[in-house]
């Protein structure tokens, strides 16, 4: 009986949820994707610098 009572609940609470639109949708999704980008980018350069840096470090000026 408690299943039933959580189920009734839930369904309850559902129709209380509002929505995102799709044009909300759309601006929150090229918002992921641009920040993912740019982490990706900023991540990919600070992996670059600290490769070139360690390669000096152990490898020596030639």
């Amino acid at each position: 009986m408690k299943l039933f009572k959580f189920f009734g609940s839930v369904k309850k609470e559902m129709k209380l949820v509002v929505w995102p639109t799709a044009k909300e949708n759309r601006r929150d999704t090229w918002t992921v994707i641009a920040t993912s980008l740019m982490y990706a980018i900023f991540f990919a350069v600070v992996d670059w610098g600290l490769v070139a840096l360690l390669q000096q470090f152990v490898m020596g000026s030639k």
